[in-house]
């Protein structure tokens, strides 16, 4: 038995479904959209089994990406979690079948409370479907399973329609990738995004005066680890740096420069970046010029506080 055409032709089949859903999608999306955008509550996400688990995903990604969300088990609602709703709130009631006993009984208590209900099933003649408010068509020809029974294609149709609404709600809310950031503090987008230059940079950073000599500069680059050393004028003025890379040019162009001073091998007038700049700018500028380190200077006087690599 080959598995890799299996496995080829079920991807396949499973691509082609997802082109149909979205040949198919019509006005009644849009209106989906705009009352989940429109609320004044959350998008509240209910299903069964397998249609709670993606459930869930849409729960996790409306919430994350900006539109207010929550799931409900609609087992545990009809014993007492329909309290957790807000006649503001907006259910949306996943079912392939639309006939899911635990999702159907629901219907009388939504429809008493007043809250709009979206439908996502396979059939607009199914129980659910006639009696939502809009329906979104989830159909699939056939499941990707050779008995044609295991729930596959059909539930990555509801997945994929699940995307696509908290896709279009991204853009309808005009959510930002700072947005994104600050519901993911912990990641590592939110990392770039969030923290600031001054969280991260090294400080002191390692110092060296234009006259210091080459075996001294050497010694102040070791200590640090960083393979560097800013050079500052008396005055507190940053006007050059120093690297390993200036130091192997250096010597192996002239060997007896190794006797020289710091101001005859140092690059002038180096790259810098404020403080209280995010830590996504100094990565991106360091990428654009191609160097792995930047002085970091305060705003306010001018003078040096740090410095930041590349890998920080």
């Amino acid at each position: 038995m080959n598995h890799l055409t299996i496995a080829k032709a079920a991807l396949t089949a499973q691509a082609q479904a997802i082109g149909k859903l979205a040949e198919r999608l019509d006005n009644e999306f849009q209106n989906a959209v705009e009352l989940i955008r429109s609320c004044k509550g959350r998008a509240v996400v209910c299903g069964m089994g397998k249609s709670g688990l993606i459930g869930q995903k849409m729960v996790a990604t409306f919430a994350s990406t900006g539109t207010p969300s929550f799931f409900l088990h609609p087992a545990e609602a009809f014993h007492g979690d329909l309290g957790m709703l807000k006649a503001s709130d907006v259910l949306i009631l996943i079912s392939y079948s639309g006939e899911t006993e635990e999702v159907v009984k629901l219907i009388p208590s939504l429809k008493s409370f007043g809250n709009p209900i979206i439908a996502m099933t396979g059939s607009n003649t199914s129980t659910l479907a006639k009696h939502a408010d809009v329906w979104l068509d989830i159909s699939v020809a056939r499941e990707v399973c050779p008995n044609n029974l295991a729930p596959t294609t059909s539930t990555l149709a509801t997945m994929a329609m699940g995307d696509a609404l908290a896709v279009a709600l991204i853009t309808a809310i005009g959510f930002k990738p700072m947005d994104f950031a600050r519901y993911h503090p912990g990641g590592s987008l939110g990392r770039k995004l969030l923290t600031r230059v001054r969280d991260v940079m090294h400080s002191p950073a390692p110092q060296v005066g234009p006259d210091t000599p080459l075996h001294d500069c050497l010694l102040v680059m070791t200590q640090s680890r960083l393979g560097l050393a800013l050079v500052v004028e008396s005055g507190g003025q940053l006007i050059g740096i120093v690297t390993d890379g200036d130091l192997r040019r250096a010597l192996l162009e002239n060997p007896s420069v190794v006797n020289a001073t710091v101001a005859n091998v140092m690059t002038a007038s180096p790259h810098t970046i404020n403080a209280d700049a995010q830590l996504s700018e100094a990565e991106t500028y360091m990428h654009r010029h191609k160097i792995r380190a930047l002085a970091v200077i305060d705003e306010c006087n001018s003078s040096v506080v740090g410095v930041i690599e590349i890998f920080d």
